[in-house]
């Protein structure tokens, strides 16, 4: 409430309303929303891509670290490792986008 009436008395300084104040304050939190969208949907795009290895890495981390050997995570964190490889490699076009999707 606070912000808001120094707000407004700062708008009012400059000649502008407080209605359009608080709408000023609205269109940063919109902008602040907005770019966190697209974070949450770049980080989204990359843990589709690198998930499986992301968690059979994981995997064989904790498998280590309890004492058992993690060699079976880590061959399949390497066997995805160059699926993704692979797959990035490939051209992908109208014509062919959804060959080799699992």
């Amino acid at each position: 409430m606070n912000a808001d009436l120094t707000l407004s008395r700062n708008a009012r300084a400059r000649g502008a309303s407080p209605r359009s104040a608080r709408r000023q304050a609205g269109q940063g939190m919109t902008e602040y929303i907005i770019v966190v969208a697209l974070i949450a949907v770049a980080a989204i795009g990359v843990y589709t891509l690198f998930g499986q290895t992301i968690r059979n890495q994981t995997a064989g981390l904790a498998l280590e670290v309890s004492g058992q050997t993690a060699s079976t995570a880590i061959g399949n964190a390497q066997t995805n490792a160059n699926t993704a490889s692979t797959n990035a490699n490939t051209r992908k076009g109208l014509d062919n986008y959804d060959a080799g999707n699992r």
